[in-house]
């Protein structure tokens, strides 16, 4: 098949084959090599940034002499607008531009300079290809949420034709929903399911209700690809078991690049090409193999926009056998969403709040932090922290994007705080099921 999604990439900006040439040549480093390797680029992309970013120039100050000294970036650091954490030379035009889901209810802008970028999709091309899926021929089945206005619908539908894969919207999976789901997989020859856990997990049980195992009706499926909620390990069973193929848990951030990717020996394997990950405890102090602490990540490539010791909100586990080039990530504590209900009878997973945020968060710093609590069957609560209140014009868009991504009628209570509760680790949680 011609090489349609590697192409597009190309086409637009992105430097795809010296990106998968770079990552290759990493990947076939020595032990000895790599070590050299990492320490090489840590101080490259801190001078970097020293020199081309005013923005962590002022963070840094004068204080760092060594690694350990840098600060520590956190995401409310990273909330001032854009053009003021660009590095010189960068500019929203040059680079690729997104936001954080919010998931942590830090949502935030953020930039990646094309090659950076085009490491990304090397590195995701990479570790799919474990499984024997190639991203230009291999057809996907996708449990992602999906732009509701007429543009941002056709644009995403568009980019889905463009990848060679086939979005189921993950807004609604109430049973008849997600009968018409089953039905596609009767029809179409999917070659491998990627998507939000919990919405994965919803289409598992529905399955395993009608005593139905998903390979069966659809023998071309290979494996199974869950993201961006923590998969447990009962969960896990049950995908096996209804699907009928391998089960694979990534970890990623948008901001920064798939994070960890489950090898085909079952283990945790973080990336260790385009990223430095350590587990540092409350003092920033790396704590030993097997023991607990925050999840602190550089991105070793993007020059548009530091992320350097950047503290992505999570709490996890080092494997005691890991390496510096095979280091594996033995567990991951966080990262959970809960279902909302709606009195329609829609199930509709946490996530969806990400398309909801993305309606309101503007790149001006003033909504910090938000949590949304889910009260009665029709009622939730947005806590959010802002520098002003929220008018009633921004109130009312909130509220048509939540009529427009869960369904109209629901009762909403805004109350601004000057702090949100947290949970013991200092994270939050952007959505809470009180039924």
């Amino acid at each position: 098949m011609f090489p349609l999604f590697d192409l597009t990439l190309q086409i637009n900006g992105f430097p795809m084959k010296e990106a998968k040439a770079e990552l290759q040549k990493i990947v076939s480093l020595s032990e000895k090599e790599h070590e050299d390797f990492i320490e090489n680029k840590k101080l490259e992309i801190v001078d970097f940034h020293l020199q081309n970013n005013p923005f962590y120039k002022e963070l840094i100050g004068s204080n760092a002499s060594n690694w350990d000294d840098l600060p520590i970036l956190n995401k409310k650091n990273l909330q001032k607008p854009l053009l003021q954490r660009l590095s010189k030379g960068y500019s929203p035009k040059n680079s690729y531009i997104n936001k954080t889901s919010g998931s942590s209810g830090d949502p935030f802008i953020f930039a990646k300079d094309k090659y950076s970028h085009a490491l990304t999709w090397a590195s995701n091309i990479y570790r799919f290809g474990w499984y024997g899926i190639d991203f230009n021929s291999s057809y996907q089945a996708r449990f992602y949420g999906i732009p509701m206005d007429f543009i941002g619908h056709k644009k995403e539908r568009f980019k889905d034709l463009l990848s060679h894969r086939f979005r189921f919207s993950i807004f609604d999976l109430s049973d008849v929903v997600l009968e018409k789901i089953l039905k596609k997989f009767q029809h179409k020859k999917f070659d491998y399911i990627n998507g939000y856990t919990s919405s994965i997990v919803l289409f598992a049980k529905f399955l395993q209700k009608r005593n139905i195992v998903l390979s069966a009706i659809c023998p071309t499926l290979k494996v199974c690809m869950v993201t961006s909620e923590m998969l447990f390990e009962d969960d896990k069973i049950l995908l096996e078991q209804q699907f009928g193929i391998p089960i694979v848990n990534e970890y990623g951030a948008s901001e920064l690049d798939l994070i960890a990717f489950q090898n085909t020996n079952g283990e945790w394997q973080l990336n260790s090409e385009t990223l430095f990950v350590e587990i540092l405890d409350d003092n920033n102090q790396a704590v030993p193999n097997g023991t607990s602490g925050r999840i602190v990540i550089t991105s070793l490539f993007n020059k548009a926009h530091p992320f350097i010791r950047y503290d992505i909100g999570d709490i996890g586990i080092l494997d005691e056998k890991s390496t510096l080039k095979k280091p594996i990530l033995k567990k991951l504590i966080g990262r959970t969403n809960d279902v909302a209900l709606l009195p329609s009878g829609k199930k509709s997973p946490g996530l969806t709040f990400y398309y909801v945020t993305k309606s309101f968060i503007e790149d001006d710093g003033n909504v910090k932090e938000f949590i949304i609590k889910q009260t009665k069957i029709d009622s939730f609560e947005i806590e959010y922290v802002s520098e002003n209140e929220l008018n009633s014009a921004q109130i009312k868009k909130i509220e048509a994007a939540i009529a427009l991504y869960l369904e109209p009628n629901l009762n909403f209570k805004f109350t601004r705080k000057e702090t949100l509760e947290r949970s013991n680790r200092g994270k939050l949680k952007q959505f809470k099921s009180m039924l």
